[in-house]
């Protein structure tokens, strides 16, 4: 994560994983979820939150998925409902679920298939927010196979090139790949400049946007460094039309059409909600000798950090390896989370009488 995210100093609250956790989890089963399912709705969080991808962990997710849940927006209990099936795809109403809640169920059954068949993959319909693609990814990689997923669920704030109102979401993508004893490869971005929960992290900590991420409410890329403003929209990969914008906003538009037309939702931007996910996990040996793999990824990505830093960076780095170095940091030092973030958990749960030990 770039440093201008990241919470300074003075407002750090170092909080044990295991504190925050538990702390989760009593807030998920206090709007409804029964207490394994608070467990998995959690896990992600938390998950995120040690790879230092605090845009969508708890700082960020958790206040928004009480408002939904409070609102009747979420379902605490689905129902999850196959559609349509096959040897190895399967498309899933997830009957108004939070993402985080049928995310990983749906990403282990894509897995499943993909053990049997080779490749598996899912399309989920009817749910809400996802919180990043990265964990589910990394469930195949942790599972000796290569994972991928998408989503285009979340609010509609970005502008295609050339428009001057939102059309698509952020419309995160991740792909995961393990390797034998090297940190796995883990690229998890969204379709746009910067992630729209960036944007808050922003504001939380008083950075600067940098030239080209937003637009002014008209479709104008603002091309100077400034706070985020109080009305925006969000810009696609690339920025500008000159800078490749279109390649952005064209795979932010796959994304849409993998994950609400081809799950049967319609389209997001059409009918002004978003509900689809996707999937896919592929077996290693299904393709080629896993063994080998393994070792070439090593090899692969040895190469790669052994590149001579150009002047002023210290070293050269691939998706994924900062965030495998963060958890292990976090696991012992505690999770730096901002202070206002604490102040919160401390609020919301005193006002619904959940215990709450994070100091």
């Amino acid at each position: 994560m770039l440093e201008r995210f990241k919470v300074p100093k003075k407002d750090r609250v170092y909080v044990e994983e295991q504190k925050v956790r538990l702390v989760t989890e009593k807030v998920f089963v206090h709007l409804g979820l029964s207490q394994d399912d608070a467990k998995i709705n959690a896990d992600v969080l938390i998950t995120n939150d040690l790879r230092g991808v605090e845009s969508h962990g708890v700082s960020n997710g958790l206040r928004r998925y009480v408002d939904e849940y409070t609102n009747k927006k979420l379902n605490p209990n689905p129902n999850f409902s196959i559609l349509r099936e096959s040897p190895t795809t399967l498309t899933v109403d997830a009957d108004g679920a939070l993402g985080t809640h049928v995310g990983p169920w749906a990403m282990q059954k894509a897995i499943d298939k993909a053990k049997k068949f080779g490749i598996g993959a899912v399309a989920v319909t009817n749910s809400g927010h996802l919180a990043g693609c990265g964990y589910y990814a990394m469930m195949a990689a942790e599972q000796g196979m290569i994972g991928h997923c998408m989503t285009a669920g979340g609010a509609l704030n970005t502008v295609p090139t050339f428009g001057s109102k939102p059309l698509l979401g952020t419309n995160p993508i991740a792909w995961a790949a393990p390797a034998k004893s090297m940190p796995y490869f883990l690229f998890d971005i969204a379709t746009t400049q910067v992630a729209g929960n960036k944007i808050t992290l922003a504001k939380r900590t008083g950075a600067k946007l940098s030239p080209g991420w937003i637009s002014d409410t008209n479709g104008n890329p603002i091309m100077d460094e400034v706070h985020p403003p109080e009305k925006f929209h969000l810009l696609h990969i690339g920025g500008t039309r000159e800078n490749g914008s279109h390649k952005g906003y064209s795979l932010g538009l796959m994304n849409e059409i993998i994950c609400n037309e081809l799950s049967g939702w319609g389209p997001g931007p059409v009918h002004k909600n978003n509900g689809g996910h996707f999937f896919q996990a592929y077996d290693i040996d299904a393709f080629t000798d896993k063994t080998k793999f393994l070792s070439d990824m090593d090899d692969l990505l040895e190469h790669i950090i052994n590149v001579p830093p150009s002047e002023g960076h210290e070293r050269v780095i691939y998706a994924g390896l900062e965030e495998q170095e963060e958890v292990l940091k976090r696991s012992k030092e505690g999770i730096p989370y901002h202070k206002e973030v604490i102040n919160w958990f401390e609020t919301y749960c005193e006002e619904s009488n959940i215990d709450c030990d994070l100091r």
